[in-house]
């Protein structure tokens, strides 16, 4: 009895393509890549290799004086900074992204969407949409219970204490890792996707700059706030792509008067967004430490990226409305014709032959013999 192998990068054919051929590396690149990770995973086994191995699958740069062991939880106990050797467990979980997202489209995405018949601009968005929906609301959740973990809700001063030099508990530190990941590993996904050339350029913006900005911020010592802020922003985020979902669904668009539901959870969050920012930033980081210029930075920085997102939020909301104007008019609307242009037209007729006038007005029929 033959054994089917399961293909999680692309759908199955029959037509077999050449091995290292594109399309062979594009039909398999998530058990390529399954097989690159679990090299890593077996080098955890052996005492020669475990050291480089645990160097990209292991947190580092411990700074509560004692390491996690195999009899002990990772947990608050544990608790980490910023260094470089984090990039490395970048890479690795970027691996481990680029497989999640080929599980999440050939097992859920792609069973949707064989039942939709959709078109190609509606499939992309749906799997678009689909992929980004699955990373904000675990995202939220995650940065929620972070959150909550940390007393960053009910003691606000937490934000900018100690900084820039506050310590990060091991969820709080493998939050930042996997946000880094998922945003590099969309580079790589323009291939193994085949998303069109014409397409990528708003893509590798969205990569390059959610990795700039998190790098940033993670880099720097503003952990505590990107925290709060990207949690915020994730809910927004999925409120967005939930509702473009439910226009990849709702063909007759009856559900169009709820999506004032995602205008105000925008506000809301872009509002807040900013309040956090100046109140941890400028009454706490500024006026706190000594790195004043970083601190400044900081909030230029993110008041300028809420100021960015609310002129892209208007921009689109005046487009849409736009074009419902232009859908509501009639295709085939004639303009009416003013008594000024039918008398116009009457003396024009009237000054041709008979033969030549309008056929609305019928010549009068010769008989011949």
């Amino acid at each position: 009895m033959a054994i089917k192998p399961i293909n999680l990068g692309r759908k199955n054919t029959n037509k077999n393509p050449p091995i290292l051929s594109h399309e062979f590396v594009i039909q398999n690149h998530a058990d390529i890549i399954s097989c690159v990770a679990m090299i890593f995973v077996l080098g955890l086994m052996d005492e020669t290799t475990a050291p480089f191995a645990s160097a990209f699958i292991s947190l580092h740069h411990n700074v509560s004086g004692e390491e996690p062991t195999r009899e002990q939880p990772l947990g608050k106990a544990f608790t980490y900074v910023a260094g470089i050797k984090d990039y490395c467990a970048v890479f690795f979980y970027t691996l481990t992204c680029i497989i999640m997202h080929a599980i999440i489209q050939e097992f859920v995405l792609d069973k949707i969407s064989r039942k939709l018949h959709l078109s190609k601009y509606k499939l992309s968005l749906f799997n678009e949409s689909g992929q980004l929906v699955v990373f904000y609301v675990m995202s939220f959740l995650w940065g929620a219970n972070v959150m909550l973990k940390e007393g960053y809700l009910s003691k606000f001063s937490l934000l900018w204490d100690d900084y820039p030099n506050h310590p990060m508990s091991f969820l709080h530190k493998f939050y930042f890792i996997i946000q880094l990941a998922y945003y590099l590993h969309m580079l790589p996904e323009l291939y193994f996707q085949k998303v069109k050339k014409e397409d990528q350029q708003p893509k590798i913006i969205h990569s390059v700059c959610g990795f700039s900005i998190i790098c940033l911020a993670y880099t720097f010592g503003f952990q505590r706030i990107a925290l709060v802020i990207l949690t915020l922003h994730y809910l927004s985020e999925t409120f967005a792509h939930i509702f473009q979902l439910i226009g990849v669904f709702d063909r007759d668009e009856k559900m169009a008067s709820v999506r004032i539901v995602n205008n105000a959870v925008f506000v809301f969050v872009r509002f807040t967004s900013m309040v956090i920012g100046v109140l941890a930033l400028y009454y706490g980081v500024i006026a706190s430490s000594a790195s004043k210029l970083r601190g400044y930075l900081g909030l230029f920085a993110l008041l300028g990226l809420q100021c960015y997102f609310i002129f892209s939020f208007i921009t689109e909301q005046l487009k849409a409305t736009r074009e419902a104007k232009q859908q509501t008019k009639p295709a085939a609307t004639q303009k009416k014709k003013t008594p000024k242009e039918k008398t116009k037209r009457s003396k024009r007729e009237s000054d041709l032959p008979e033969a030549d006038q309008s056929p609305s007005a019928p010549a009068n029929k010769v008989k011949t013999k």
